[in-house]
């Protein structure tokens, strides 16, 4: 990922004439996916308010940010799912309404070693084979999925159970959220799944785009064979933006609280600049940006305090940013 200096996970006390006040501090977790561009743009709003306001980032997966979020503890979520029903509710129950904003496109990317010679290609149905519950304890060779493959020990990584990049791959590969095999390495730090697959000539790992792109000179990615197409297509911001990835291209998202949006000036600058900056912050930690309308139109909902998500809790697989911006969201 691009290197960026550390933003300060703690908020710095003043004392002003005998008395301790707290530095206007907005809280960001979620999504390690997200991450990069939501610290690429913290940096960037920190330095234009002369840090005088503070921007810190937790990164503990998509699941445990709507945890966070659905408690009042956070300003901002970063999503690379949507909301689900069950974080809905939550959310419902402690009064917390949110915006849901589209912030970037992200390639879910496979990635396999590069000692690996075998695998060129990678149909659905081939990671379906690895991936699926029903792979537990069976399919533990790579000859166990293509006996054209070799006889060589399958080692498999992949974000944690947290993750929204695990529930989408697994609703986009074997059909539903969360159903995985679970005797693989995993981890909510995607830079840990790097290093597994990059040590091990017969491992094969997932994750986003940006963290292959930084990535690359160790791990190769592996074009994927969708269900129905006769050749693979390999992960990048064309073959993304022209929907010809399928199925692991995603929209990625942000969370704004609606009342930190309404009672905390700093937060509604902060993502008034996060969608005015996101084109040019988004393709430096290289991911896909979203077109100029869509921006223009996720700034219209901000504005309006539109809130409640476009999704209503049923997570969809190839869906475009520009019909979610136009839907009545639910709540």
């Amino acid at each position: 990922m691009v290197v960026r200096k550390s933003l300060a996970l703690s908020s710095l006390l003043l004392a002003v004439a005998g008395t301790v006040h707290a530095e206007t501090l907005i809280k960001v977790d979620g999504s390690s996916t997200v991450y990069p561009i939501s610290e690429a743009v913290g940096e960037e709003f920190q330095k234009a308010r002369k840090n005088a306001v503070k921007v810190t980032i937790g990164i503990s997966g998509t699941g445990g940010g709507f945890k966070k979020f659905c408690r009042g503890e956070t300003d901002v979520s970063n999503a690379s799912r949507p909301i689900s029903k069950k974080e809905m509710e939550a959310c419902a129950q402690a009064g917390i309404k949110y915006i849901e904003l589209p912030v970037a496109y992200d390639a879910i990317t496979v990635v396999v070693n590069n000692d690996n010679t075998w695998l060129k290609e990678v149909k659905v149905e081939e990671l379906k084979a690895m991936w699926e519950p029903a792979a537990q304890g069976k399919i533990a060779k790579w000859s166990d999925v293509n006996p054209a493959w070799p006889d060589q020990p399958l080692a498999l990584y992949g974000p944690g159970a947290d993750s929204g990049t695990f529930d989408y791959f697994t609703d986009a590969i074997n059909g539903k959220e969360k159903a995985s095999r679970g005797d693989f390495t995993a981890s909510e730090d995607d830079n840990v799944l790097v290093q597994g697959v990059s040590r091990n000539k017969g491992g094969l790992g997932y994750f986003g785009l940006a963290y292959y792109l930084e990535n690359k000179s160790k791990l190769r990615a592996v074009p994927v064979v969708a269900k129905g197409a006769s050749a693979g297509v390999a992960p990048g911001f064309d073959t993304v933006m022209d929907g010809s990835y399928q199925p692991l291209a995603r929209p990625i998202f942000i969370y704004v609280s609606a009342k930190a949006a309404a009672e905390k000036p700093e937060v509604k600058e902060f993502v008034e600049y996060y969608l005015k900056n996101a084109p040019q912050l988004v393709k430096e930690v290289k991911y896909v940006p979203l077109s100029a309308a869509d921006y223009t139109h996720g700034m219209n909902n901000f504005a309006k305090g539109k809130t409640g998500t476009a999704f209503g809790g049923t997570p969809e697989v190839g869906i475009k940013v520009a019909e979610l911006l136009k839907r009545d969201p639910k709540e």
